[in-house]
């Protein structure tokens, strides 16, 4: 592992509960420590955010939220008494031009001739008042770390040096410490086994995905598994009872609880937006199906391993799986080649040597 020979600054504007692993770990690679400042979430976000961490210091900030829907913006009260406490020798940041406070963090930061670096997903498309405010963000930044290839290319049109942009793939789990799972060349049961884990809440699109199984054809019906719990569950209960009752809810499951789910699926799909789920079924060699999202799932998903949803209708959703089901072998082979994507591309490890590669770049 790269080793940071610093004392490193992280400003997020929220601690959620699947980045502890990450910032843990990349703590373990800042050889003078490493101090994450981070709020609360708004109320109506539906977010786990995590109590603390175990070896990144981490001091809390009071987010002021401002507005709602396009006008919202924040501040987070606290960030400089943070900095003269700390004294980083480089700072990462949100590229968030809604985070009103990072101007000024960024400033602390010059004044002292010391560098910032970004981490964003990119910037939106050409022409709009966001596209307007991402640049004149990035005038504070010395490099910038790019959640995938896509957003690396937007902000090297943005006029970054290509030589400091670096893609760290948005990883959430560990390379997998077992082998990968040699399935069977048979369907159990002669029944195709699906599997959703997430939060039930309307942006996940579970209706969707229960109408796209409802239109296969009698022959093609498989089992679907759903994991998780959440504020749109009785809606999802009553229309799988009324359209398709091939479904389990099996409630809220976590950590090891989630391994016998991963085990018995043939096919992880997840057809709405978040994807925390998507690597663990990958590490348990599931091929998957997955939208569009944020436009990083194409880092993890592709033609070998899986699907990304052209669109979000029914009738892709339909498609798509019957094309899935439809040759087992194929479904085998993709499912072992997500093992390999997150046994060697995207997982935490290789994202804590990007940013290590990042911050050395600048120091």
């Amino acid at each position: 592992m790269n080793m940071i020979h610093a004392r490193v600054g992280l400003q997020q504007r929220i601690l959620p509960e699947y980045r502890v692993a990450f910032f843990d770990r990349l703590a373990t690679a800042c050889l003078q420590g490493l101090s994450l400042f981070a709020g609360e979430p708004r109320a109506e976000e539906a977010v786990e955010t995590a109590k603390g961490l175990t070896i990144a210091h981490h001091v809390h900030a009071r987010n002021l939220h401002l507005g709602s829907g396009n006008a919202y913006a924040y501040w987070q009260l606290g960030i400089l008494p943070w900095l003269y406490r700390w004294q980083p020798r480089a700072l990462i940041m949100e590229i968030n031009p809604r985070n009103l406070s990072n101007p000024t963090a960024a400033r602390w930061m010059h004044l002292r001739g010391l560098p910032v670096i970004g981490w964003g997903l990119g910037i939106p498309r050409v022409g709009t008042l966001s596209t307007h405010l991402h640049r004149n963000l990035l005038r504070h930044m010395q490099a910038v770390i790019a959640y995938s290839e896509t957003g690396a290319e937007q902000y090297i049109r943005a006029g970054m040096n290509p030589a400091r942009v670096f893609v760290a793939a948005n990883a959430v789990t560990p390379r997998p410490s077992t082998p990968p799972i040699e399935r069977p060349a048979f369907y159990t049961d002669n029944t195709p086994q699906l599997l959703f884990v997430g939060r039930l809440q309307p942006r996940k699109r579970v209706d969707t995905l229960l109408r796209a199984l409802a239109a296969l054809p009698a022959q093609n019906k498989p089992q679907l598994t759903i994991v998780g719990d959440g504020p749109d569950r009785f809606r999802l209960e009553q229309l799988a009872w009324e359209i398709y009752p091939r479904t389990t809810f099996t409630g809220a499951k976590h950590g090891a609880e989630l391994d016998p789910y991963f085990a018995a699926a043939d096919l992880f799909i997840l057809p709405g937006t978040g994807g925390l789920a998507v690597q663990q079924a990958m590490a348990h060699s599931l091929p998957v199906i997955v939208g569009q999202a944020d436009g990083t799932q194409g880092e993890l998903v592709r033609r070998e391993n899986g699907w990304v949803l052209a669109d979000e209708s029914q009738h892709t959703l339909t498609h798509t799986i019957q094309q899935a089901l439809s040759d087992l072998p194929a479904l085998r082979r993709k499912g072992l080649a997500s093992y390999r994507v997150v046994a060697e591309e995207v997982n935490i490890e290789a994202m804590v040597e990007t940013f290590a590669r990042a911050v050395e770049s600048v120091l």
